[in-house]
């Protein structure tokens, strides 16, 4: 007696077709399971035996063979212990064949029969549509978070009892719908909060305009952390592909919320400067997304950048310049999307106050040189714009006039997004901060005059190849911000200024 029953597996945040083949044949009353199963898939056999058992099903009393096709891909996860269930009752003749056919099951068991909700589940969901697969059964926990995903019904149990009587149409449970899009906060916090510091209210915008990378150099309580936890007000709000992907990878980390099952808010994430380089790319033993896919689409906040531990901070390296960081394991090879915006800040010396108008500073020479050199050439290459932040005066922090809202910015910032949209169609890239050296040659063509300037600055600030690709980008965003096309001096005088701190850090 044989049965197939179709789930699913995710690999890193794509998900791939498992035929769940279940066997009973005459011998001693022995469940094996194959397939190249991790030791959760293998532990599945004392979860289903029992589920079947207390639902009154009973257990068959034949050897009970199940084999996880294709047998090449390695099987991790307690998602199959529900469609280990089903193909047993359908080997049996319990239930019918055809009640699964077209029809992707996952779901964890519990010793009971009820039915726990399983990470990837929008993963699955959205290779089902891709395959058009028309009907996914879930985990309840999990059914809001599957039904984001349009053209394909989503059916949620709780109970092995209940999918089964679902299957045999002894019990309708409506398919549920599309899942409605939850609200964003705004207002909670806001630009307007910031008081003075305009150069570095610039560079924000400018970094949210164009997608780049941004540095903070100041002081404690000069205001770095709080102008970095602005910088996802003033970003345009993310399209639905950006959310949809933003959100597969929350829930293969098992991170994305029962009741909001879309991420609706660009990410902010800001781990703690003890984080090792697993943990902030990603690997493991069961290769998890890091901390810059789980800030895909959003902010990545390295507070104190030079405490970082230095093999963590060259891990970025890769997915800073790709916007995807690879994986290589002995069963398979995984690709995790990264494409953030990196915002660091760093005190001037390590005890915070050199060039502080109000303190002097404590540290030798040779103590605050180490302590810059932390950070590499080669990251800080990677950074596009570096700002000092100074001490905001004492009198401008309780008077004065009100600072620009979010909004205002936001506004600014989607024209100049929407600007780089309509130049960029078909390339691949979403921003400046994404163009191809190809593309810089078309895009970012300079007058004599500015390039001559360009040159200059070059040379005497020794900048690097890549450094002068950067200051390209950035001027392309100014431009931008004023509506204009051609690249003026000034532009790229703005932008060489924001990267005066490689001289500094060096």
């Amino acid at each position: 007696m044989h049965a197939n029953v179709t789930s699913g597996a995710v690999l890193g945040v794509e998900a791939c077709r498992i035929e769940v083949e279940v066997d009973l044949s005459p011998g001693m009353m022995v469940f094996s399971t194959v397939g190249l199963p991790a030791s959760a898939v293998c532990e599945a056999r004392t979860r289903v035996k029992s589920a079947l058992v207390n639902c009154g099903y009973g257990f068959p009393r034949s050897r009970v063979t199940v084999n996880l096709a294709p047998a090449h891909i390695r099987k991790e996860g307690t998602g199959f212990d529900l469609p280990m269930a089903l193909g047993i009752l359908v080997a049996e003749k319990k239930l019918p064949a055809e009640a699964l056919e077209g029809a992707v099951v996952t779901g964890e068991l519990a010793l009971d029969g009820r039915v726990r909700g399983v990470r990837g589940v929008l993963a699955l969901a959205a290779h089902a549509r891709r395959m058009g697969v028309p009907r996914l059964i879930v985990p309840r926990a999990n059914a809001t978070e599957a039904s984001v995903v349009e053209g394909i019904e989503v059916v949620g149990v709780d109970h092995l009892a209940e999918c089964v009587e679902l299957l045999l149409g002894h019990l309708d449970v409506p398919p549920l719908p599309v899942a409605a899009e939850p609200t964003v906060d705004e207002g909670a916090i806001d630009l307007r909060d910031v008081r003075g510091q305009a150069v570095a209210r610039r560079a924000l915008e400018i970094a949210a305009a164009g997608g780049h990378n941004l540095l903070f150099l100041g002081s404690p309580g000069a205001g770095k952390t709080m102008l970095a936890r602005r910088l996802p007000t003033i970003v345009p709000p993310m399209a639905f592909e950006e959310r949809l992907e933003t959100s597969i990878v929350a829930s293969v980390a098992g991170l994305l919320p029962a009741d909001r099952p879309l991420v609706m808010e660009r990410p902010f994430r800001a781990p703690h400067h003890s984080v090792s380089g697993v943990a902030l790319t990603g690997g493991g033993p069961a290769a998890r997304p890091g901390e810059v896919s789980l800030a895909h689409h959003g902010v990545l906040f390295l507070d104190e950048l030079p405490e970082f531990r230095r093999d963590a901070l060259e891990s970025l390296r890769q997915p800073l310049e790709d916007g995807h960081v690879v994986i290589a394991r002995a069963q398979a090879t995984l690709t995790y999307p990264s494409r953030f915006m990196l915002v660091a800040a760093m005190n001037p010396c390590p005890c915070g106050y050199l060039g502080h108008p109000r303190r002097s500073c404590s540290c030798h020479p040779q103590a605050v040189h180490a302590y810059r050199n932390r950070i590499s050439g080669p990251l800080l290459d990677r950074i596009d714009l570096q700002v000092p932040v100074d001490p905001v005066d004492p009198r401008a922090l309780r008077g004065g006039p009100a600072e620009e809202a979010s909004a205002a910015v936001r506004g600014r910032v989607e024209a100049a997004r929407q600007r780089q949209a309509e130049r960029l169609s078909g390339t691949g890239a979403r921003c400046n901060a994404h163009l191809r050296p190809a593309d810089l040659k078309r895009h970012c063509a300079l007058a004599p005059e500015a390039d001559a300037f360009l040159t200059r600055a070059m040379e005497r600030l020794d900048l690097s190849a890549r450094a002068h690709d950067r200051i390209l980008k950035v001027a392309r965003t100014i431009a931008d911000l004023d509506g204009r096309d051609a690249l003026r001096t000034a532009d790229v005088a703005e932008a060489v200024q924001y990267r005066q701190l490689d001289r500094r850090l060096g």
